[in-house]
């Protein structure tokens, strides 16, 4: 799969034409964050968690993102309900597996919805994209502490084994939709400091997602965005406070010039 610049660039242009809808069902850490970095690309949040009105909101939306970080069984039964009226509706799911392998009920809801709702993206750190293929990597908390000694076969081989297109985010963020594989070298270390960052990527591909059907180069546009905003971000200031703010005002300002002079991907041939 050739993708250049300019096939990302167009999803910029087609991301603010439609404004889709991005259903969020999400963590109580990010819900704002995730909200406001939706709206700063262009793309419209709503974030609806009652059961009663599921059916409802999803009929109006465009992708659905779901993320585990504060989990309930009652937001377990409403993710898997979202997901049942996504797939009649045929629209994009995002999972976001926050923690997986950290606790017994977020393995057993990740598998839950891995094997009960089709997903076009799955989008986690090493460890919990590890511990969702199976293999046990050690946690700290939601953030990874283990390695894979080789995260292109994780990535592809997960993407086969469930059919879905699988971002591993880290220092260097691997797609692999289990044909093609992709590396994206955007980024900053201060991301990891800003919580949340993994969770707005996440929210940041479903927009992708609503506007374009090929998922991996949706997860791709939104990895490079996330991560060149990060790095513009740290030349001002790498100080927690102020390099969010300058994260949101580069989210807010990103258009395809910037995208030509930064973005850092690849197609790896395996």
């Amino acid at each position: 799969m050739n993708l250049s610049v300019n096939d990302l660039s167009s999803n910029l242009e087609l991301l603010k034409k439609h404004n889709p809808l991005v259903h969020n069902i999400t963590n109580v850490v990010v819900t704002n964050v995730t909200a406001n970095a939706l709206l700063a690309i262009g793309a419209s949040p709503i974030m609806a968690y009652a059961k009663e009105e599921m059916e409802d909101i999803i009929s109006i939306s465009d992708a659905l993102v779901l993320n585990i970080g504060t989990l309930t069984k009652d937001i377990i039964d409403v993710m898997l309900l979202a997901g049942k009226y996504a797939d009649k509706k045929k629209i994009p799911v995002i999972f976001d597996p926050v923690g997986a392998g950290a606790s017994g009920l977020r393995n057993d809801a990740s598998k839950e919805i891995v094997s009960n709702i089709k997903l076009a993206i799955i989008r986690g750190n090493e460890s919990e994209i590890a511990n969702l293929y199976g293999v046990k990597l050690e946690t700290k908390g939601v953030d990874s502490k283990g390695h894979v000694e080789d995260k292109i076969g994780l990535a592809k081989e997960l993407a086969l084994k469930v059919s879905s297109t699988v971002c591993i985010s880290g220092k260097e963020d691997i797609i692999s939709d289990g044909s093609n594989v992709f590396s994206v070298k955007n980024g900053d270390a201060a991301l990891t400091k800003m919580t949340g960052a993994g969770c707005i990527s996440s929210s940041v591909m479903g927009a992708f997602v609503a506007i374009d059907k090929n998922y991996a180069k949706a997860s791709l546009t939104g990895a490079v965005l996330i991560g060149i905003c990060g790095e513009l971000a740290a030349l001002k200031s790498k100080l927690s406070g102020s390099f969010q703010v300058e994260f949101f005002n580069n989210l807010s300002s990103f258009n395809s010039d910037i995208l030509h002079k930064y973005a850092k991907f690849e197609e790896v041939c395996r």
